[in-house]
């Protein structure tokens, strides 16, 4: 499964998904409770309500929710160093450093199709150099870069 990181259609990956694991109109229809023609138009939807992803996201078996954390672990403005004493925080806080295998693959995609380099990924989306060294060793080895 292939889809634009940064420009997310979440409709276009949910339909994707569904023709991958062949469920039927009907069972998508009974699962969520409503017609053909509304099941149409969430695929033409580039944006979901979540509890309806969520939805999706059992029917399918798939997290769709992590194709915007990775959105986030790359698009997102570097944190600032705080100075001051850690603030008690009412929502859990997850780490921000954990690439998925689809986000490495769309690393080393760019720089096989030879679309950055690997200075402009390292500045671009705040990787460090040894971790992107690694996947390359990993995960690129019949490949030259």
């Amino acid at each position: 499964m292939s889809f634009d990181i940064k420009n997310i259609h979440i409709g276009k990956i949910i339909r994707q998904k569904a023709e991958e694991k062949g469920i039927e109109t009907k069972r998508i229809q009974n699962f969520l409770n409503c017609s053909e023609n509304e099941i149409q138009k969430m695929y033409e939807n580039p944006s979901i309500e979540t509890d309806l992803l969520l939805r999706w996201s059992k029917l399918l078996k798939y997290d769709f929710f992590r194709v915007y954390v990775q959105h986030i672990i790359l698009f997102s403005p570097p944190e600032k160093i705080q100075t001051v004493k850690k603030q008690k925080q009412s929502v859990p806080v997850y780490r921000k450093n954990i690439y998925t295998k689809e986000i490495i693959d769309f690393i080393l995609e760019l720089l096989n199709e030879k679309k950055k380099t690997r200075t402009q990924i390292i500045g671009e989306y705040r990787i460090p150099k040894t971790t992107l060294y690694k996947w390359i060793e990993k995960y690129n080895h019949s490949k030259k870069i």
